[in-house]
């Protein structure tokens, strides 16, 4: 019995040497040993770290007497420029119940670091004169004319703010609500809009000089302004004159690139002398067109609108941002890129948006993480870079859904959102999925990595919000989930790559938590352009 003992003892012992000689050979115990893995639990980072706390249904001070309190409350269509120690904000007269109105047009607000935002007023007490003048002189010269209208009504609508070498140029949008002929809307296009131009010197002092008009939504004969009834969507206007975007390229050119449903998006060259076109006398004197949506020939009412335009250095393209679909609930931010101003502009899958093409990559869409209501109308964007340390920046509004249970007018709830925005290695922009706040950024290894996450793909599903998947990455590079397969973690660029997909994964916030903390959050695009937002939840 002991001689069988010894025997067994030795058997188990050349298994054992032989079993680990093997492992050694292959550099991992763990390979010939089959581990049962536990599942990873997310480690919190930044936990020091307080952020925002401001709350995103802002009714209990959305009053113009608590405006000292908005941050970045009752935000629409914002505009941003760096003038000194401050980024300045600009935007369209819009707010919760209107109280904006009476207090002047476009509003204004600062900021030293893209968080905390102060309220500064507005740029003008009243509607510049030339407005009217200029309506009325257009209505005199059509065929047949028109008679003037005596106390037009306005809309004040998405300013553009770039700096002009020393000076400040702000492009703005009045739009003439009133019917352009008898009252019935149904029967007759909202008159033309205006797009103007004022100078400033220094944004601290909001003093500004107003220039006048640059463009006006102008008819180009083809169609009539009279509607044959409510479902007649022909279009009056070659261009329509709203939602400016200004740029000066490489060579000096300046350049106002602009449009709205109508027939798509112009470009039109300026004077840089004055910022104006030197001449409006034909329809051809009113741009040409870079971005349209459908058959461009026929389509008289395309669902694209607010351009913006950049030029990266870095990549030598030109950038050209678009919101597609209806503001309230659907819209949607597309980008195409040219090599020249004028396009062709083209999208990540090669094809023509300047003749039509549906634009791709589509880097916004309406969205929600667990345990808040998620966000809408997340588009009409502006681009724009922090000149020292030449990150790119993406801010826009975002609107409560509607009807969300115990918010009076719910959609009306407007949150002014900016977020960082990063560039594939193959030159297309990538947004960040959750709101900038400022949080340190920590180095990253592979044990900081693993753990639970929410995953949203932004797949296009008309006035349909995305809502979250959950992905986890466990020990040993392995991902299930809305992703699986093996991860590894380029630590030097910040690059978490899973299967094929490559992912920027920076130190974020989540807005979303209660309470909010810092967390990891990641961004990419899919090679058919859909953009792949996560954040990892604890």
């Amino acid at each position: 019995m002991k001689l069988l003992s010894l025997k067994y003892l030795n058997f188990l012992l050349v298994v054992y040497v032989t079993l680990f000689a093997f492992a050694c050979k292959k550099g991992s115990v763990a390979e010939v040993i089959p581990v049962v893995e536990n599942p990873p639990k997310s480690v919190p980072r930044n936990v020091s770290f307080v952020g925002p706390s401001y709350a995103d249904n802002y009714i209990s001070i959305s009053g113009w007497d608590q405006r000292a309190q908005w941050n970045l409350a009752n935000v629409h269509d914002p505009t941003v420029e760096k003038c000194g120690d401050y980024y300045y904000m600009y935007q369209t007269d819009a707010s919760y119940g209107n109280v904006l109105d009476g207090h002047g047009h476009f509003p204004c607000r600062r900021s030293t670091d893209l968080v905390n935002w102060e309220f500064r007023g507005t740029v003008f007490p009243d509607v510049p004169a030339w407005v009217k003048d200029s309506l009325n002189n257009k209505r005199a010269r059509m065929t047949p004319a028109l008679p003037p209208i005596d106390n037009p009504t306005y809309g004040f609508w998405a300013p553009c703010i770039r700096k002009a070498g020393n000076i400040y140029r702000l492009y703005y949008c009045v739009v003439v609500t009133n019917p352009i002929v008898g009252t019935d809307t149904n029967l007759s296009w909202s008159e033309r809009a205006f797009i103007g131009v004022a100078e400033s010197a220094d944004l601290s002092t909001n003093v500004w000089t107003d220039k006048g008009m640059v463009v006006c939504s102008e008819p180009d004969g083809v169609v009539s302004y009279i509607r044959n009834g409510p479902n007649d969507w022909n279009a009056y206007f070659k261009f329509n004159a709203i939602d400016p975007s200004f740029i000066i390229t490489p060579e000096g050119q300046q350049w106002l690139i602009y449009g709205s449903w109508h027939s798509g998006i112009a470009a039109l060259q300026l004077n840089p002398a004055t910022g104006k076109p030197d001449k409006l006398e034909t329809i051809s004197d009113y741009g040409v067109r870079i971005a349209g949506r459908g058959d461009v020939n026929t389509n008289r009412w395309q669902a694209l609108e607010a351009p913006e335009i950049i030029y990266n250095p870095e990549t030598q393209y030109y950038y050209l941002f678009l919101a597609y679909d209806e503001l309230s609930v659907a819209y949607n931010t597309r980008v195409a890129r040219s090599k020249t101003i004028t396009g062709p502009y083209l999208g990540i899958d090669g094809l023509d948006v300047t003749n039509g093409a549906e634009c791709w990559p589509m880097i916004t869409h309406p969205y929600a993480f667990n345990n808040h209501t998620g966000w809408v109308g997340v588009s009409h964007c502006c681009i724009f870079q922090n000149p020292d340390t030449k990150q790119w920046y993406f801010s826009s509004q975002g609107r409560l859904p509607v009807g969300v249970p115990g918010i009076v007018a719910s959609n009306a709830i407007m949150m002014g959102q900016v977020r960082e925005v990063f560039w594939t290695s193959d030159g297309w922009p990538e947004v960040m999925p959750e709101r900038y706040a400022a949080v340190p950024q920590l180095a990253i290894d592979t044990v900081a990595l693993r753990g639970n996450y929410e995953v949203i793909m932004l797949n296009y599903q008309y006035q349909i919000m995305q809502k979250s998947t959950t992905l986890t990455l466990w020990s040993r590079g392995r991902a299930t989930g809305a992703f699986n397969g093996k991860w590894t973690l380029d630590s030097a660029n910040k690059i978490l790559q899973i299967g094929n997909q490559k992912l920027v994964i920076r130190d974020g916030y989540d807005w979303e938590s209660s309470p909010r903390g810092a967390t990891l959050t990641f961004t990419g695009l899919t090679s058919s352009g859909v953009s792949v937002w996560g954040k990892m939840i604890y």
